[in-house]
C-alpha cells in the first residue's frame, strides 16, 4: 500500500511541476527508494532521464537539495531547464568558480531562506572546509552526485576532486545519497559505492541496449580512406552530428578541412578559453553549428535530441567512452549513425596517452611529511614538500587509496594510525597506479578487439558492462552482414560470477559474445577469452561465494 502511495505522490509531482504524464518504471524505482531515505545507485542510458530522478524527489522533500556536478556547462544546463519552469518551489542557483563571491554569497541566502529548492556545486567549492560548513548548515535532505562514474579510477572520466566526496556527504551530515551515470561497469559501480560510503544502497539500471542506433566500425588502411570515408558518412547523412578525435590539434585541424570541403564545422576541445567553449555548446544546441569537432571534453551537458550521427575518427580509449558519446545520438528515438573509423596506429595513440609513472621519490617525500605530524593543508604540505599542486593532489590521492593518508572534512591531512611507514606507503601507491594503469590498457585493448571483431558488435559491447544480450541486436554492421551468431544458453560461469585464474588471479565474468568471454580481473584489468580453451585447459575456477 506504501508503495501505491509514493508511487502517486510522485507521479502526481512530476505531472503538475514538469508536466510529466508518465514516469519510466525505473525512474520510479529509484524515487520511491530516495522518499524512503535509501541511498540510490542509477544507471540509465544517455537520454534515459536521470536528472528527472533527484528533481521529482527533490520537490517533495521538505527542505534543499544539493546536486553534486563536475561541469559548469552540465550546471548551467540542469539550472536553466528548472528555473524556466517559473515555479518557486523548483528554483535552482548554483555555487561555483563562475559567480563572484557576492553572487555566492546571494544563492546560499536563497537556499537558507527556502526560496531555492536546488544548489548545484562541484566538487572543488565543497573541499572547502569554510564552504562545506555553509552547506551543512542548510541541512539538506538529499544529496545527488551527478556523472558519478568520475569517482571511479575504473571508469573513463576519472576525477581526483571526486575522490574527496564520501568525506564530504559525511561532512554534509549524511543525508540520502543518489549517485547518477549513464555509463557503468559493474566494478565502476562497486567503485562507486565505496568511495561514496554508500549504506546499502537500491540498484537501478535498465538495458543499455539502443535499438534505434546502426554500429557501424570500418578499418582504413590509411589516413586518405578515412576522410573519404567520413565525406561519405557527411553526404548521406542530415546533421546534427558529432565527430570525435583524439586531440586538440585533430578537433582544429579536421574542422578546418571540412570546412574547406563544403561542410562547415566547429572544432571544440578543453584547450579553449572558457567563453569560446560556451559559447559553441550552446550554439551547438541551438542548431547553430550542424558539426562539431571535438575531443571528449565536449561530453557532459550534451543534452540534445535530434543529434543523427556520431563518429569517431579514431579508436576510443574504452568502451566506456565510446558507449557514452554514441549515446548522444539519436536521443529523440529516431534512427542515427555510430560510425567508427579505426587504424592500427590508434591504439598506440592511446597507450601514450595513459601517461607513465609516478616518481617514487617524491610520493616517498609526501609521506614522509605526514608522518612528521598532521598538516592543516594542501597548500602548507606543498610548501613543505616542493611539489607543485596539481601533482600533490595526484599523489594524495594514491596514498589515501592505500591508507597512507586522511583528509578531515576541514582539510586537515594526516596519517592514519595503522598507515604503512612511508617506504612501504609509496611502493604500495604506485603499484596500486601500476594495477590501474594495466585496466586502462586493458580497455583499450578491448576497445581495438571490439572495432576489429565480425560479430554482433551490440552484444561485445554490452558483454563489458555485464550485460547479457544473447540474441543479435540486428542494428549493427556484423547483424547486417549475416555474421553475428546467437549466444549459447550453456556457459561455463554465469555473468557477474567471481572466478579464479592461476596467473591473473581473482576475477568476474562481465558476459558473452560468440564463443568469446570478457572476465574483469582485479590485478590485470580486462581480459577476452575463447570459451573453448577455458573449458578444456580449465583455466578458470569458481570462487567460493
Amino acid at each position: 500500500m506504501m508503495i501505491f502511495f509514493r508511487s502517486l505522490r510522485l507521479r502526481r509531482a512530476a505531472r503538475s511541476y514538469f508536466g510529466w504524464d508518465r514516469l519510466r518504471p525505473a525512474q520510479l524505482d529509484a524515487m520511491r527508494a530516495l522518499l524512503r531515505g535509501r541511498d540510490t545507485v542509477v544507471v540509465l542510458p544517455t537520454g534515459g532521464g536521470k536528472s528527472a530522478v533527484y528533481q521529482v524527489t527533490a520537490s517533495l522533500l521538505k527542505g534543499p537539495t544539493v546536486v553534486i556536478s563536475p561541469l559548469l556547462a552540465l550546471q548551467h544546463d540542469q539550472i536553466g531547464n528548472l528555473n524556466d519552469r517559473g515555479n518557486p518551489l523548483l528554483r535552482a542557483v548554483r555555487v561555483s568558480s563562475a559567480e563572484t563571491p557576492a553572487r555566492q554569497a546571494a544563492a546560499l541566502q536563497e537556499v537558507r531562506e527556502g526560496k531555492a529548492r536546488f544548489l548545484f556545486i562541484t566538487p572543488e567549492q565543497l573541499s572547502s572546509p569554510e564552504r562545506l560548513a555553509e552547506v551543512r548548515a542548510l541541512k539538506p535532505k538529499l544529496v545527488a552526485v551527478d556523472e558519478a562514474h568520475c569517482i571511479s579510477s575504473w571508469g573513463y572520466d576519472f576525477r581526483p576532486d571526486y575522490l574527496a566526496l564520501g568525506h564530504i556527504i559525511r561532512g554534509l551530515g549524511r543525508p540520502p545519497v543518489v549517485a547518477l551515470t549513464a555509463t557503468a561497469s559493474p566494478p565502476v559501480c562497486e567503485d562507486i559505492i565505496d568511495r561514496l560510503g554508500m549504506r546499502k544502497p537500491v540498484m537501478v539500471r535498465t538495458g543499455l541496449d539502443r535499438p534505434n542506433l546502426f554500429l557501424e566500425a570500418t578499418h582504413c588502411p590509411d589516413e586518405d580512406y578515412r576522410w573519404r570515408r567520413l565525406l561519405q558518412l557527411l553526404e548521406a547523412s542530415k546533421p546534427p552530428g558529432i565527430v570525435y578525435v583524439p586531440t586538440r590539434a585533430a578537433a582544429e585541424d579536421l574542422a578546418e578541412r571540412l570546412t574547406a570541403a563544403g561542410h562547415e564545422a566547429h572544432a571544440y576541445h578543453g584547450g579553449m578559453a572558457t567563453g569560446v567553449r560556451t559559447r559553441r555548446h550552446q550554439d551547438f544546441l541551438a542548431d547553430q553549428i550542424s558539426i562539431m569537432v571535438a575531443t571528449s571534453a565536449f561530453g557532459m551537458g550534451i543534452d540534445k535530441p535530434n543529434i543523427r550521427w556520431v563518429a569517431h575518427y579514431a579508436l576510443p580509449d574504452s568502451p566506456d567512452s565510446y558507449l557514452q558519446e554514441i549515446g548522444r545520438a539519436g536521443r529523440d528515438g529516431e534512427p542515427a549513425h555510430a560510425l567508427l573509423l579505426h587504424r592500427a596506429e590508434d591504439v598506440a595513440l592511446q597507450r601514450f596517452f595513459t601517461g607513465g609513472a609516478p616518481d617514487l621519490a617524491e610520493l616517498r617525500t609526501v609521506a614522509a611529511a605526514l608522518h612528521s605530524g598532521p598538516v592543516k593543508n594542501r597548500t602548507t604540505l606543498g610548501k613543505t614538500t616542493g611539489i607543485g599542486p596539481r601533482k600533490l593532489t595526484s599523489y594524495l590521492t594514491m596514498l589515501e587509496q592505500v591508507g597512507a593518508a586522511a583528509i578531515s572534512v576541514k582539510g586537515e591531512i594526516s596519517v592514519p594510525r595503522y598507515a604503512p611507514l612511508p617506504d612501504l606507503a609509496a611502493r604500495t601507491a604506485l603499484a596500486d597506479h601500476e594495477r590501474h594503469q594495466a585496466g586502462q590498457r586493458s580497455r583499450i585493448d578491448l576497445m581495438r578487439r571490439f572495432a576489429e571483431q565480425r560479430g554482433c558488435r551490440m552484444q561485445a559491447l554490452l558483454a563489458y558492462f555485464g550485460e547479457q544480450l544473447n540474441e543479435p541486436c540486428g542494428h549493427c554492421d556484423s547483424c547486417h552482414g549475416g555474421t553475428s551468431e546467437v549466444i549459447s544458453a550453456d556457459v561455463p560461469f554465469p555473468p557477474h560470477s567471481k572466478v579464479r585464474h592461476a596467473d591473473w588471479g581473482a576475477g568476474t565474468v562481465l558476459g558473452y559474445e560468440k564463443d568469446r568471454m570478457t572476465v574483469l580481473f582485479d590485478e590485470v584489468g580486462y581480459k577476452t577469452l575463447s570459451v573453448p580453451v577455458v573449458q578444456s585447459q580449465r583455466l578458470l575456477v569458481m570462487e567460493p561465494a
